[in-house]
């Protein structure tokens, strides 16, 4: 691309060295990283969560302020990402209620717009995520919730052009079988298909860890849903979210999964492990595995949700520039 240059493997070395260097598959880098690091280190983000996006084709980096950032306000979160050098942004579901009112949907929207980012994922409401939720599909009880839902998000995404949403399958709920909520869940993810089948979106499927009672632990967890899905409804737009932090943390066989599914994959997440900081502080060999899920027919966009410090956030990203 005009005005950019290719930035490959090894990197340089880094201003705030890490425990190895990661290896990475060639990125294409904005010329700004520096200025964006420096933008970052005096922040006040330190300790707080923060998501990245390595663009689609990898010209450029892409970053979402996802968790509070010293109290930043949600709609002055694009904006922040924007001025740390960013372009796309994920939410989660950004409201307390399924149905929130036309004035907090035109403010979330114009905050985007605003800020001069492109929306790339949206979750549908998960519940309350802090307290423990981890989605309303498969949840009896708030299963109305979930399909009231529905065309809120579609909306949000025909108007920002966002083409991806994440549906959170929702933990074990006590006295409910597991049955029961098998088949609402099927029955929902099949209505969150067609609710956004009509903008070209595609709803995502997450096996998660670190909650006791989520019962998609496993690509394969996540790919029996899918495939009932997918039989019951005829719905195709339905995938898997692979996040690489969470299947490695659960014992999922990673590269198999990668070797098996890696075409059919709707996005990707990564985090190190063990911790789950940023690439190269820990032991998973992301870059490899990002890498053959390329060759293999994965063409999305690569998600960073880690727990980093600001001034170390993006180390592992910079890369010696040399002409293309």
């Amino acid at each position: 691309m005009p005005g950019r240059k290719e930035i490959t493997a090894p990197p340089s070395q880094p201003t705030h060295p890490l425990t190895r260097a990661p290896t990475f598959p060639k990125l294409f880098i904005k010329q700004n990283l520096n200025s964006t690091k420096r933008k970052l280190e005096k922040s006040q983000a330190s300790g707080k969560w923060i998501k990245a996006l390595l663009g689609r084709t990898y010209d450029d980096v892409h970053s979402e302020l996802l968790h509070p950032l010293d109290g930043t306000p949600l709609l002055e979160r694009p904006a922040a990402a924007k001025a740390a050098g960013f372009d796309a942004v994920e939410f989660w579901w950004p409201f307390e209620t399924s149905v929130p009112t036309d004035a907090q949907i035109t403010g979330f929207e114009n905050a985007i717009k605003d800020a001069g980012v492109q929306l790339t994922g949206l979750n549908f409401n998960a519940g309350n995520m802090p307290g423990g939720d981890r989605g309303l599909v498969s949840w009896p009880a708030r299963s109305t919730e979930f399909l009231d839902n529905i065309d809120v998000v579609a909306g949000i995404g025909e108007r920002l052009g966002c083409k991806a949403f994440n549906a959170l399958y929702g933990n074990r709920v006590d006295g409910e079988s597991a049955e029961k909520q098998d088949a609402i869940g099927a029955e929902n993810l099949a209505a969150a298909a067609a609710g956004v089948a009509g903008i070209g979106g595609t709803v995502l499927l997450e096996p998660v860890s670190g909650a006791a009672k989520y019962p998609l632990l496993t690509a394969a967890d996540a790919l029996k849903v899918i495939a009932r899905v997918k039989a019951e409804s005829g719905a195709e737009n339905i995938k898997l979210l692979a996040d690489f932090y969470h299947l490695a943390v659960n014992g999922d066989d990673v590269a198999a999964v990668i070797e098996n599914h890696a075409k059919d994959f709707g996005h990707i997440q990564i985090a190190d492990n063990p911790g789950r900081g940023a690439p190269g502080t820990g032991e998973l060999p992301l870059g490899e595995w990002i890498a053959r899920s390329r060759e293999l027919g994965y063409d999305g966009y690569i998600g960073l949700e880690y727990k980093e410090p600001a001034e170390t956030a993006f180390s592992w990203a910079i890369r010696q520039r040399v002409a293309r």
